[in-house]
C-alpha cells in the first residue's frame, strides 16, 4: 500500500496537505483532546472569547502554560520538513493547517493557511495594531498595546469566534483544487475546519490519511489509512519519493 501511495503522491497534479494536532505531537506538543491532551489538564474556557473580555488577567495567565510554554520550545520534525520538501520540489502545492504552533513555517513551507490563526502574532484589542510575539513582553502580566495601551489578544481563533473570511476561502480555494489530499494527525471533528477534506473528496480527490488512531475521515472518506505516527510515515514515504 505504501509504493501505491508513493506513486500517487509522485503522479499528483495539486497535491495538499491537511494537518491537525497531531502532527506536532513528535514536536512535543500535547493535541487539545484525547489521553494526555492539553484539555485534561486545562480549563478550554481559558479561551473562550467572553471569558477572555471578562477576565483578560486570568485567561493570559491560563494561556502562557497552555500555549506559550511549550509551543515556544517546539522544533519542527520529520512530518514538518518532509512536507516543506515537497512544497520547494514543486510536488505539494500547499498545506492547510488547524495548528497554531508555525512549525510548518519554521520548517520551511511557504504556502501554508493557518485555519485557525498563529501565535506567532498578537492583535490589540483596542486599536487592532498587529505585533510579532518577539515585539511583546510575555512576562507581563497583561501584555498590551504600545500604542493604545488596550489588552493584546493572540492572532488565533477563540472559542465563540468566527475564522477569519479571507483564510476560510484561500483553504476552500485549495480544497476544491486538490486531487490528493494528505490528511495527518487529525480527528476530523472540529468544524468548519473537518470539512474540508469532504470538500476534495466530493471533488474526486484522492485522501490518504496518517493517524494514530482510526479519525471521522477513515471510514467513508480516505482512500489509504496509515494508522501510524506521521514522522514513521513520512520518513517511509520519503524514501520511496527520493
Amino acid at each position: 500500500m505504501l509504493k501505491e501511495t508513493a506513486e500517487i503522491i509522485k503522479n499528483a497534479k495539486f497535491l495538499t496537505a491537511f494537518t491537525g494536532a497531531g502532527i506536532s505531537v513528535e514536536s512535543g506538543i500535547p493535541p487539545f483532546r484525547g489521553a494526555g491532551g492539553l484539555w485534561e489538564r486545562y480549563d478550554p474556557s481559558a479561551i473562550d472569547i467572553d471569558f477572555f473580555y471578562a477576565n483578560p488577567k486570568e485567561s493570559w495567565r491560563e494561556m502562557k502554560k497552555i500555549f506559550f510554554d511549550s509551543m515556544g520550545k517546539a522544533e519542527p520534525n520529520i512530518a514538518h520538513k518532509t512536507l516543506a520538501a515537497w512544497e520547494k520540489r514543486g510536488l505539494l502545492k500547499g498545506v492547510i493547517t488547524q495548528n497554531i504552533d508555525n512549525l510548518h513555517q519554521r520548517a520551511g513551507s511557504v504556502n501554508v493557511k493557518e485555519f485557525h490563526g498563529t501565535i506567532n502574532y498578537l492583535i490589540c484589542t483596542g486599536c487592532g495594531k498587529r505585533y510579532h510575539i518577539n515585539e511583546v513582553d510575555l512576562k507581563a502580566e497583561l501584555p498590551s498595546c504600545k500604542s493604545c495601551g488596550a489588552v493584546l489578544k493572540p492572532d488565533f481563533i477563540f472559542y465563540g469566534e468566527g475564522i477569519n473570511p479571507r483564510v476560510y476561502q484561500a483553504s476552500a480555494e485549495l480544497a476544491y483544487a486538490t486531487d490528493v489530499m494528505i490528511v495527518v494527525g487529525t480527528s476530523g471533528e472540529v468544524m468548519p475546519a473537518c470539512a474540508l477534506p469532504l470538500t476534495a473528496k466530493r471533488n474526486g480527490a484522492k485522501i490518504i490519511e496518517i493517524n494514530t488512531l482510526p479519525s471521522s475521515y477513515t471510514a467513508g472518506v480516505s482512500d489509504f489509512y496509515f494508522e501510524q505516527k506521521a514522522g514513521d510515515f513520512f520518513k517511509n514515504i520519503a524514501k520511496l519519493l527520493e
